[in-house]
Protein backbone atom coordinates (compact mmCIF):
# COMPACT_ATOMS: atom_id res chain seq x y z
CA UNK A 1 0.00 0.00 0.00
CA UNK A 2 1.72 3.19 -0.72
CA UNK A 3 2.24 5.90 1.50
CA UNK A 4 -0.17 8.43 0.48
CA UNK A 5 -3.02 5.76 0.02
CA UNK A 6 -3.05 4.42 3.69
CA UNK A 7 -3.75 7.96 4.97
CA UNK A 8 -5.95 8.91 2.76
CA UNK A 9 -7.91 5.32 3.29
CA UNK A 10 -8.05 5.98 6.95
CA UNK A 11 -9.34 9.04 7.07
CA UNK A 12 -12.11 7.75 4.57
CA UNK A 13 -12.63 4.99 7.14
CA UNK A 14 -12.99 7.52 10.34
CA UNK A 15 -15.36 9.78 8.28
CA UNK A 16 -17.54 6.66 7.31
CA UNK A 17 -17.71 5.88 10.84
CA UNK A 18 -18.51 9.47 11.45
CA UNK A 19 -21.71 9.30 8.75
CA UNK A 20 -22.45 6.18 9.75
CA UNK A 21 -23.30 7.54 13.32
CA UNK A 22 -25.05 10.29 11.72
CA UNK A 23 -27.39 8.34 9.64
CA UNK A 24 -28.12 5.84 12.59
CA UNK A 25 -29.26 9.22 14.50
CA UNK A 26 -31.15 10.77 11.53
CA UNK A 27 -32.83 6.98 11.03
CA UNK A 28 -33.97 7.29 15.17
CA UNK A 29 -35.03 10.61 14.53
CA UNK A 30 -37.20 8.91 11.69
CA UNK A 31 -38.68 5.91 14.16
CA UNK A 32 -39.33 8.46 16.93
CA UNK A 33 -41.18 10.76 14.68
CA UNK A 34 -43.25 7.73 13.45
CA UNK A 35 -44.03 6.82 16.76
CA UNK A 36 -45.39 10.09 17.38
CA UNK A 37 -48.27 10.07 14.69
CA UNK A 38 -50.34 12.09 14.19
CA UNK A 39 -48.34 14.79 16.33
CA UNK A 40 -45.50 15.57 14.65
CA UNK A 41 -47.05 14.62 11.49
CA UNK A 42 -45.99 17.89 8.96
CA UNK A 43 -42.23 17.15 9.83
CA UNK A 44 -42.13 14.16 7.96
CA UNK A 45 -40.71 15.05 4.87
CA UNK A 46 -37.68 17.13 6.69
CA UNK A 47 -36.90 14.46 9.07
CA UNK A 48 -37.08 11.89 6.24
CA UNK A 49 -35.24 14.05 3.66
CA UNK A 50 -32.46 14.42 6.60
CA UNK A 51 -32.55 10.13 6.59
CA UNK A 52 -32.44 10.09 2.97
CA UNK A 53 -29.25 12.86 2.62
CA UNK A 54 -27.27 11.02 5.68
CA UNK A 55 -27.79 7.37 3.86
CA UNK A 56 -27.17 8.84 0.77
CA UNK A 57 -23.88 10.71 1.51
CA UNK A 58 -22.64 7.30 3.89
CA UNK A 59 -23.17 5.03 0.88
CA UNK A 60 -21.35 7.64 -1.26
CA UNK A 61 -18.37 7.88 0.69
CA UNK A 62 -18.34 3.62 1.59
CA UNK A 63 -18.67 3.21 -2.26
CA UNK A 64 -15.49 5.56 -2.44
CA UNK A 65 -13.65 3.63 -0.36
CA UNK A 66 -14.28 0.29 -2.37
CA UNK A 67 -12.88 2.00 -4.82
CA UNK A 68 -9.59 2.93 -3.10
CA UNK A 69 -9.22 -0.54 -1.64
CA UNK A 70 -9.74 -1.89 -5.11
CA UNK A 71 -7.21 0.44 -6.58
CA UNK A 72 -4.48 -0.27 -4.03
CA UNK A 73 -5.63 -4.03 -4.75
CA UNK A 74 -4.90 -3.91 -7.81
CA UNK A 75 -1.74 -1.96 -7.93
CA UNK A 76 0.03 -4.14 -5.33
CA UNK A 77 -1.45 -7.66 -8.01
CA UNK A 78 0.42 -5.11 -10.81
Amino acid sequence: MSEETMPDTEMLKAEIKKLSARAMQAKMDLHDLSEELPVGWSQIPAVAKRAHDAFALLESKRLELKMQLDAVANEGAG
